[in-house]
């Protein structure tokens, strides 16, 4: 029997991983099936890139499994023409999915090293419609404020409180908050300018820090 291509491997992964769990947004499926995943990780996973489960890449960061992803780009409600701020994009991959569901997708990373990798990949693929740099996750992107939604990508307590001044009116955010023990993946709708939660499922993310890393020491 022929060996499976990795098309037909992404498509069994979104049959079996994110169909089957209750995700069922045609966009976001198709967008799951079209992003080649295994391009987003480390050469010597690469056939691991469609198992159930988060990855490591660089820096001590990780690709968040692809039940995760379908999940928090579904919350979004995306209908193709939002504003989406991406915080913690890693290695591009969520940023790349979010690429084909809204208008325009600008993604902060705080490791300049996942920033330039991530650049690398988005190009290859043709996301013409990102913008991705390097800075304070925390801080957000106040010169292109206001955003449609938010897709926070790392775990912080609760909601930064700039992130969400940062979301305009009947806007949507997404997030994983609370310990470092294990947090609840949640939206957060602004309405009137009040939050209005509700949230989604427990959840394990890296932790959204402040600031920016030490550059790197010189060989």
């Amino acid at each position: 029997m022929a060996a499976m291509t990795d098309g037909e491997r992404r498509d069994r992964m979104v049959i079996e991983q994110i169909e089957r769990r209750g995700v069922c947004d045609p966009r976001v499926l198709r967008a799951l099936r079209e992003v080649p995943r295994e391009l987003f990780v480390k050469r010597r996973d690469e056939s691991r890139a469609f198992d159930d489960g988060a990855l490591p890449i660089d820096c001590d960061q990780t690709i968040s499994q692809p039940y995760i992803v379908a999940l928090m780009s579904a919350a979004l409600e995306l209908s193709g023409d939002e504003r989406v701020l991406e915080i913690g994009a890693g290695s591009g991959y969520q940023t790349a999915v979010l690429s084909r569901l809204a208008g325009e997708v600008i993604a902060i990373e705080r490791h300049d090293r996942l920033t330039r990798s991530a650049a690398e990949r988005l190009n290859q693929l043709g996301c013409a419609n990102v913008t991705i740099g390097t800075g304070d996750g925390m801080r957000g992107d106040p010169e292109r404020a206001p955003f449609d939604r938010i897709l926070i990508a790392a775990a912080t307590a609760e909601c930064p409180e700039p992130l969400w001044d940062q979301l305009a009116e009947g806007g949507i955010l997404v997030g994983p908050f609370g310990p470092a023990s294990g947090q609840i993946l949640k939206t957060l709708h602004k309405r009137d300018g009040k939050r209005h939660e509700r949230s989604i499922t427990g959840c394990r993310f890296v932790p959204l820090i402040a600031g920016l890393p030490d550059p790197p020491l010189p060989s």
